[in-house]
């Protein structure tokens, strides 16, 4: 009943999320109207449907506050990054290939080689810096500035962008209305907060903000839920009765469950703007979104909270079973990006590929977490990996 009762907590934090993605794809088409290159996908877009892998992170460490607390972190920002990387750019080509809309996905090799060897760099740099006993504030500094680097470079080779109207005239889309009642339970923000009044980029903005103060809530309730599943017991508020739940390291329960969770907004932004025939972005949001979850989500969380309440100490079966997962999504993630540079086009041979990838890592971490030992060689190879780059 325990594991019935945490799912379904799950499952209500998912459509949170997946109804207040809605206000970020609109708000963010609008903000970053005037980028181009994939650029929109990998910054705007990537930042603005990762919230909630920020927001889990920054739960995480606030709720438990200890050494497993940053493994769920960890859990959930890798998990999401390897969801990402695999599971999107497949749904991408599914729903467009499979609707006739296009027999392939075209994207610019570009784009593909631009952000993959970004996401590269930034797990290599996780790997190396995240693998003391000891973390501390110039960890996190260390993941942001990744990041910073990555922003930077995206702006300066930007090509310029088409003249678009003033902002103060703003979108003029006929948007049908609905009653109050049913926007309020579809959490459909654009019809509660302006309904036909023009969408200009300020309340583009101020609709950004609301949508992620409601994933935050969302976020949180989906940390609880994960601690719940991943205890041996666990009690609801105002209950007496004691719940089962799986009795395993939280980091495993996020790296499944919390990083699908939080990555249900790139899933949709990446196929809305597939849909639209804006390829490059579709793609783009899915790897930044991976280097926003690697370098902020989990590294301004880092920062925050070990310049708050000192350095975090990583138990070492923690720290085992993290720098196993580690070496894993970098593994994972230069097979993926030789998948998407592989041939001319991304077709359904591609999406299959990348879920054959998906599903392999997911039997590795249920068995992991199970202890049923038949991935050990798998896991002793990582382990082994570690040892050499850490000497």
């Amino acid at each position: 009943m325990g594991i019935v009762i945490s799912l379904l907590v799950v499952v209500m934090c998912c459509l949170v999320i997946w109804r207040t993605s809605d206000a970020f794809e609109a708000s963010s088409e609008l903000i970053g109207e005037n980028l181009r290159d994939g650029v929109r996908g990998a910054t705007i877009n990537a930042i603005g449907s990762s919230i909630p892998e920020l927001f889990t992170t920054i739960f995480f460490l606030v709720v438990l506050k200890n050494s497993e607390s940053f493994s769920g972190g960890l859990g959930t920002t890798t998990g999401s990054a390897i969801f990402n990387g695999m599971i999107i750019p497949s749904l991408v080509i599914i729903t467009v290939v499979g609707a006739g809309l296009v027999k392939y996905v075209p994207v610019s090799k570009k784009v593909l080689i631009r952000d993959g060897v970004a996401l590269l760099l930034a797990e290599l740099v996780l790997i190396f810096i995240i693998g003391d006993t000891t973390l501390s504030w110039h960890h996190g500094l260390i993941l942001i500035l990744v990041y910073v680097g990555y922003i930077i470079f995206m702006f300066r080779t930007m090509s310029a962008a088409p003249v678009v109207l003033d902002d103060k005239e703003g979108k003029q889309e006929h948007i049908i209305p609905i009653s109050r009642l049913k926007a309020l339970v579809t959490l459909d923000l654009q019809q509660l907060l302006y309904r036909n009044s023009p969408f200009t980029k300020r309340r583009a903005w101020i609709q950004l903000i609301i949508a992620m103060i409601i994933m935050g809530a969302a976020c949180l309730m989906l940390v609880v839920a994960c601690q719940w599943m991943g205890s041996e017991r666990f009690k609801l508020p105002f209950i007496e009765k004691e719940f089962h739940g799986f009795n395993i390291p939280i980091i495993f329960v996020s790296v499944v469950i919390a990083s699908a969770a939080t990555s249900v907004p790139d899933t949709i932004l990446s196929i809305r703007d597939a849909r639209a025939g804006n390829y490059d972005d579709a793609v783009s949001n899915a790897i930044g979104s991976s280097i926003f979850d690697v370098c902020v989500a989990l590294g301004l969380p880092l920062l925050v909270y070990t310049l708050v309440y000192g350095e975090i100490t990583m138990d070492v079966t923690i720290l085992e079973d993290s720098a196993e997962l580690r070496i894993l999504l970098f593994i994972l993630t230069a097979l993926a990006v030789l998948i998407y540079l592989f041939g001319t086009s991304m077709g359904k041979v591609k999406a299959i590929l990348l879920l054959s990838l998906y599903a392999i890592f997911m039997l590795y971490i249920v068995d992991q977490s199970m202890n049923w030992g038949f991935t050990n060689g798998i896991a002793q190879c990582l382990g082994d990996l570690n040892a050499i780059i850490n000497r």
